[in-house]
């Protein structure tokens, strides 16, 4: 699985749905974050979006026909069928292979994990799950079915051979509940292409994954991780952050080099919805040529920024007001799943 600032051919998104349970009250101004992220990728790559039925695809149409800032050269609709927008999570993962003049095997495939809603939390889920047998098909790519549960959020990688996770999503027994540690980790190996496998503990309160990485600790180059730290020693979030730095600290790559960890601010505590919602810096997509932040109009907004531009000195980093979309228990990483262009570079930071 190529790292994901390396070239992208697209982005794939899941449009929201009004009768789908992620937006409970508050559904209104959802979709202009799906115009907005049509906008600001569509100059970059081609903008790949799942619709339900001919109904949404239809109101989808009519919701991108009023922006005057999207290349519509780049954006295609799927008429695939959808119950929640979380394409990280159940869309398709991509994986390469390098290319030889030996065999004609094709140089990408589609990974189609198992999907059961972050542990059966939220059903239905079964046209989520086939989403990636859609694409595969509508492509023409090969499709690995791995008979474990797994979503896109629940990992990230460096590209060179290591993959960051946490033990409260893949060791949780509501995913995969005959798998032993070892079991998990050779699926890893197997699917992803990896060698070596970094354990984080606990996710962020009020996280409904059990604790995705994407969340907490973020790879944003072969050997650098951005990791949070929750600043205020009374916060819930601070033990279990301090417990992922100490770890993090004591961590090597795959080829026994030390990390390079960077620390990034906390928004602070969100509410809504009756309960503490997951805010976090570390939710941002790398595209080509330019990196989508969530902020929550917090004073930690700007040294966030700051932090990721330093990372990122070649690409265009934006601040995307994210308070209404995390109302959803998700933000910018957790509705987008790139698509690797296959022979090309890796691409500078």
């Amino acid at each position: 699985m190529p790292a994901e600032w390396e070239p992208h051919e697209a982005t794939w998104l899941t449009w929201p749905r009004g009768a789908g349970a992620s937006f409970p009250g508050k559904f209104e101004p959802v979709p202009a974050y799906w115009v907005k992220l049509a906008e600001l990728l569509s100059p970059h790559e081609r903008v790949r979006i799942v619709v339900h039925d001919e109904a949404h695809e239809e109101e989808v149409r009519r919701l991108l026909a009023k922006s005057k800032r999207i290349r519509r050269d780049r954006v295609f609709l799927h008429r695939f069928g959808c119950n929640e927008c979380w394409c990280r999570d159940h869309g398709p993962i991509f994986v390469v292979r390098h290319p030889s003049p030996v065999t004609r095997h094709s140089p990408i495939a589609v990974l189609d994990w198992r999907y059961n809603a972050w542990g059966g939390k939220y059903p239905p889920w079964d046209l989520d799950d086939a989403i990636p047998q859609h694409v595969a098909r509508t492509l023409g790519l090969p499709l690995f079915s791995p008979e474990m549960v797994l979503e896109g959020g629940s990992i990230d990688v460096n590209g060179r051979g290591t993959l960051l996770t946490t033990e409260s999503v893949l060791l949780n027994k509501n995913r995969n509940p005959r798998l032993a540690k070892r079991q998990i980790e050779q699926y890893l190996r197997d699917y992803f292409g990896v060698t070596h496998i970094l354990w984080l503990g606990e996710g962020i309160a009020g996280d409904d994954t059990d604790g995705h990485v994407d969340d907490i600790t973020r790879f944003v180059g072969p050997r650098t991780v951005v990791t949070c730290v929750e600043d205020d020693p009374a916060d819930e979030n601070r033990a279990p952050l301090l417990e992922n730095l100490k770890r993090l600290r004591a961590m090597r790559d795959q080829d026994g080099r030390p990390l390079r960890v960077i620390e990034l601010p906390m928004p602070g505590r969100l509410e809504g919805r009756g309960q503490r919602l997951p805010a976090s810096y570390a939710n941002f997509y790398i595209a080509n040529g330019i990196v989508l932040v969530p902020t929550y109009s917090h004073r930690n907004d700007k040294r966030a920024l700051a932090i990721l531009r330093r990372c990122f000195p070649k690409r265009r980093v934006v601040a995307v007001e994210c308070t209404n979309l995390v109302w959803g228990l998700g933000a910018l990483h957790c509705i987008t799943q790139q698509q690797p262009i296959v022979g090309r570079p890796c691409a500078a930071r």
